[in-house]
């Protein structure tokens, strides 16, 4: 038990960092284009409470990593905050613009990534190489990497589906459009499956190479 919980006190942090910015990037960069709905709502901030679903950003990640504990399996996180209201027709050029609304949250999670490297190569050059802080670091660059390749995924409704509609001629972005309602299930099976972890990793590799990168 006490291992959970320090592992849930390590968790705990970087998780509502990487849910907060992630969200609070999508209303901004809808504002930057036209839509001032998520600002309107009270959603362009930092405080987590405006973005927390208490299923998918509680519940459901808790619940994956105490099966995880108790089954000795891999920890993969997965969960979702409340989604940022944006009115697409409501951006000066709504299909074009959507790709860059939908590609600030991951860009907010490779950022965060990159903010938490640097804390751990400083805390690294300190010496401080086993500290509640210096693992909390590494765990923020997890999650946020992950979050990244999660939500790259070419699936609607997160943010990599809606990247891609926004490239694809009209016709067929409709025609894809009518995956959407099934596109929570399949990221699920996809979970259930093993497959998940599978198609990530290679976003996740990529992420890791910007991370070593700046550093």
């Amino acid at each position: 038990m006490n291992e959970i919980i320090q592992t849930l006190t390590l968790y705990a942090l970087p998780v509502v960092f990487a849910i907060t910015l992630h969200e609070a990037a999508h209303g901004y960069v809808a504002r930057l284009f036209g839509d001032p709905t998520a600002t309107l709502a009270g959603r362009v901030t930092l405080n987590p409470i405006k973005h927390v679903d208490p299923m998918g950003t509680i519940a459901v990640p808790i619940g994956i990593l105490l099966m995880s504990k108790l089954v000795g399996g891999p920890f993969l996180l997965f969960g979702w905050a409340k989604p940022v209201p944006v009115d697409f027709g409501r951006l000066r050029r709504p299909k074009r613009d959507m790709l860059w609304v939908a590609l600030a949250g991951p860009a907010a999670n490779l950022f965060m990534a990159i903010l938490w490297g640097i804390s751990l190569r400083l805390l690294f050059e300190s010496g401080d190489r086993s500290s509640f802080w210096f693992q909390m670091a590494q765990v923020g660059i997890q999650i946020n990497l992950t979050l990244m390749a999660l939500n790259l995924l070419p699936i609607l409704p997160l943010d990599g589906g809606r990247m891609l509609f926004s490239l694809l001629p009209h016709q067929l972005a409709w025609q894809y459009s009518r995956i959407e309602p099934f596109g929570l299930w399949i990221v699920i099976a996809l979970l259930a499956t093993g497959l998940l972890g599978t198609l990530i990793a290679p976003m996740m590799s990529l992420g890791e190479w910007v991370v070593r990168l700046v550093l």
